[in-house]
């Protein structure tokens, strides 16, 4: 009776904690949602905590003559983040997570809608490349495209 009892207890255990881990996919998920989270609160510290410290942003910047990258550092994305105004609301809004993941690699293609100060602003794709390091899934490398129409629902 004890042996069955144990059992029972060990298998409820090991199968409680299974089923309270997290995939790579949810976890990756997970820290794009923690960045735009803290976005929205302003909580610079969240924001970098998501990045690897040599981590890049880029954004496709579309003109007339041609398509051009425009590169922005982490440290002043988190600096604008930290230093916007307490009635200024900033929302991205993502719509669906694409994630695709290779070992310690990850890829996420995320389609969005920015919304400022609650009226719609921009829409495009986030896409992000993260790798899994010590501490956690981090993001390593976003590129988005940005513009009015057309958007996704």
């Amino acid at each position: 009776m004890k042996k069955s009892v144990l059992l029972t207890v060990f298998l409820g255990l090991f199968f409680g904690f299974q089923a309270f881990s997290q995939s790579d996919e949810e976890q990756v998920e997970a820290v794009i949602r923690s960045m735009f989270d803290g976005m929205r609160a302003k909580n610079a510290d969240q924001v970098a905590a998501a990045f690897a410290p040599e981590a890049m942003m880029q954004t496709v910047i579309n003109k007339p003559e041609g398509s051009q990258v425009g590169s922005n550092a982490v440290a002043d994305f988190v600096k604008r983040i930290a230093t916007t105004p307490a009635e200024t609301n900033l929302d991205e809004r993502i719509l669906d997570y694409q994630i695709k993941i290779d070992g310690t690699m990850a890829s996420a293609w995320t389609p969005y809608r920015f919304y400022l100060n609650g009226n719609f602003s921009h829409c495009g794709v986030n896409s992000f490349q993260l790798v899994k390091m010590a501490e956690g899934w981090k993001i390593v490398y976003i590129i988005d495209t940005r513009r009015k129409e057309p958007c996704e629902e």
